[in-house]
């Protein structure tokens, strides 16, 4: 069995990714070589191809690329400890949950519930969908999101799964809060079911393809004043395209004094402050150098009551049955509705032969 394969078939890594990652920090393998149990030597994994055998013992040297469900957990893991954030007993929202990375990382450190939003599906690991203080609010765009898109995204996504009890801990509310309207974001219904509360204590998150700019407007509205916030930063996704260098990789520190001056100025605007830029202690996956942005809310936040912009629609192909293409088709065969908008055919120029007299 390939080398990669074994590591995730027999447990060791998650995906075979991770295991190609434990691979090249070093993997080593053995067998019995004899019916008195005698072992041969170990021998070191090579490449992600190299054959193992089914009942070889198999060693990973350094198991610190399998810590969590994705190296994103060591990337926050390092930022926790630099920030100093505990994040013990406290309920958490994960913007760009993907596979979990973030959210391991932060049920490991002592979150009692880690609500992931995501505007993908199916990308959570079972090991995380399957965890009763996990909740992963699926096909949503956190840019346009409210308190009340999320309660109803819970209730229609849950249907019991995910569903958490407990006490304050478990909804962020206690008997003080019951009676503070200023404790719920605007859009939150007061009346909501008791066992889901959208104001969390911590926010974090990990987003591709999308500016942090058009996303920390609507998030800040679901964490609590006081609360604090650490956003990974992606440079690349900052800037516009003719900012970033060749195979996307951002080099001139003259952008990455811009992102982060940008970033600080969206907080300022949002009634945020800002406690510490920082680097991230692994490089991005493509090689491109990434930071994290502490911030904490204050109690006079700015803007929550104005409406957030509509996130743009998702062009998506849309797939057709056959059978109603080709229906399609015979209704409208040769008509102007048939083609309507549609470039028409492509067509060859063919010389034409002069007439001959």
């Amino acid at each position: 069995m390939r080398a990669d394969l074994f590591l995730v078939e027999h447990g060791f890594a998650t995906t075979r990714s991770q295991a190609q990652r434990l691979i090249g920090s070093g993997v080593q393998w053995r067998v019995v070589v004899d019916e008195a149990q005698v072992m041969a030597p170990w021998k070191r994994v090579a490449k992600n191809g190299d054959e193992i055998p089914e009942t070889a013992e198999l060693e990973v040297l350094d198991n610190t690329e399998a810590k969590y469900i994705s190296r994103g957990g060591l990337k926050l893991e390092g930022a926790l400890k630099a920030t100093k954030i505990d994040v013990r007993g406290l309920r958490c929202l994960d913007i760009g949950q993907s596979t979990g990375g973030f959210t391991d990382c932060l049920l490991q450190h002592g979150a009692v519930q880690v609500v992931g939003v995501d505007v993908g599906h199916g990308q959570l690991h079972a090991s995380m969908r399957d965890d009763a203080r996990v909740v992963c609010i699926e096909g949503v765009n956190a840019r346009s999101l409210t308190a009340t898109d999320l309660v109803a995204e819970y209730a229609r996504q849950t249907c019991g799964g995910g569903h958490f009890d407990g006490e304050k801990s478990a909804n962020g509310w206690d008997d003080e809060d019951a009676g503070d309207e200023s404790a719920a974001p605007p859009g939150a219904d007061s009346d909501a079911d008791s066992d889901f509360s959208p104001v969390f204590d911590f926010l974090t998150g990990d987003l591709s393809f999308i500016s942090l700019t058009l996303v920390l407007p609507a998030v800040v509205r679901l964490l609590k004043p006081d609360g604090h916030l650490l956003m990974l930063v992606k440079p690349q996704f900052e800037l516009q395209p003719g900012q970033i260098g060749k195979g996307g990789i951002v080099r001139d520190p003259v952008h990455f004094e811009f992102v982060e001056k940008r970033l600080r100025d969206a907080c300022a605007a949002l009634g945020v402050t800002v406690l510490a830029w920082l680097d991230s202690p692994i490089a991005g996956g493509d090689g491109n150098r990434e930071f994290f942005i502490h911030a904490q809310k204050g109690r006079n936040a700015v803007g929550e009551d104005q409406p957030l912009p509509a996130a743009p629609a998702r062009n998506l192909p849309k797939r057709t049955p056959r059978s109603e293409q080709r229906a399609l088709h015979a209704a409208h065969e040769d008509s102007e509705e048939a083609h309507a908008g549609q470039h028409g055919p492509a067509r060859s120029r063919r010389r034409v032969k002069p007439e001959q007299d």
